[in-house]
């Protein structure tokens, strides 16, 4: 796990970076569709404004979390997809306006927790750098949907760690979401990051190993690719299957990206358009998901 102060600064600078490619918009281009079927660039932007104000009840009010988890338990097709349409029917600026001071008020709580402290939420209770990566990881992926439709390249960074790093912790949780055992054994993921460092996870001698590009694999976890269009390898049966069913995020499993529809957009790589899963809609972070 990184370092909270660490992970709450990438979180911070990956939050700015998408509050630049948004801030000038004009009003109908918050209304431009994204690769979410349903959801316009102020559906992706309510999401996490509406997730950054859910962290923020975990970090600083129990009780009143609490009341929110029951209201989605109450309707768990319906809680995130609600929850964006009443953000994204506020004006542009109301919503920006909320985007920023929620997330503002987050980083004030998580660097003001103690160490060891552990909020609730959707999943099991996160420590302030557990709550910060998902954070990052939802906001990199939702971040990635508002590029897509305004057809911009974004340069992968070295925050990236943290979306690898939190795919590759959650993969007995994509086999228990789908009624699956996971396998026994752990893997070993070894990933090209933007900068050529290699990051890697897991024993250097396991038998199943997933190795690739890091950005493919962030990609992946947060379905907004399809497995087939990356260039990830699988070492090993176990490791394949994982491949067809990785997700970063808490929540139902998505149902992908169909194969051959494409990817996002690399560096040097022509513009593209990646789905996000979850029925047709992201794989919301509402729950810790993407």
């Amino acid at each position: 796990m990184s370092d909270p102060v660490v992970v709450l600064d990438d979180l911070r600078d990956e939050s700015e970076e998408l509050d630049r490619l948004v801030g000038e918009l004009n009003e109908g281009q918050w209304g431009a569709p994204t690769p979410a079927p349903g959801w316009t660039i102020a559906h992706q932007i309510a999401h996490l404004a509406w997730t950054d104000r859910a962290a923020l009840l975990a970090a600083t009010d129990a009780e009143a979390f609490a009341a929110e988890t029951e209201k989605a338990l109450a309707a768990p097709d319906r809680f995130v997809d609600e929850g964006a349409e009443e953000g994204a029917a506020l004006p542009p600026a109301a919503l920006l306006a909320r985007w920023r001071a929620d997330r503002a008020r987050l980083q004030e709580a998580l660097r003001a927790a103690s160490p060891g402290t552990r909020f609730p939420w959707y999943g099991p209770p996160m420590s302030a750098s557990a709550l910060a990566t998902a954070r990052l990881m939802e906001t990199w992926a939702h971040g990635q949907d508002v590029a897509d439709a305004l057809g911009v390249v974004r340069a992968p960074t070295a925050r990236l760690r943290h979306v690898a790093w939190i795919g590759h912790r959650a993969r007995d949780y994509a086999y228990f979401v789908r009624g699956e055992q996971p396998p026994a054994e752990p893997f070993r993921v070894e990933l090209a990051s933007p900068s050529g460092e290699l990051w890697a996870y897991g024993p250097v001698d396991a038998a199943q190993k997933v190795t690739g590009p890091a950005l493919d694999f962030c990609l992946l976890v947060t379905q907004r690719v399809h497995r087939d269009d990356t260039a990830l390898v699988a070492h090993g049966p176990d490791a394949a299957h994982w491949l067809t069913l990785a997700q970063a995020f808490a929540g139902p499993a998505g149902a992908g990206r169909p194969a051959g529809a494409g990817r996002p957009a690399d560096v040097g790589r022509p513009a593209g358009a990646g789905r996000p899963a979850g029925a047709g809609r992201p794989a919301r972070t509402a729950t810790g998901e993407a």
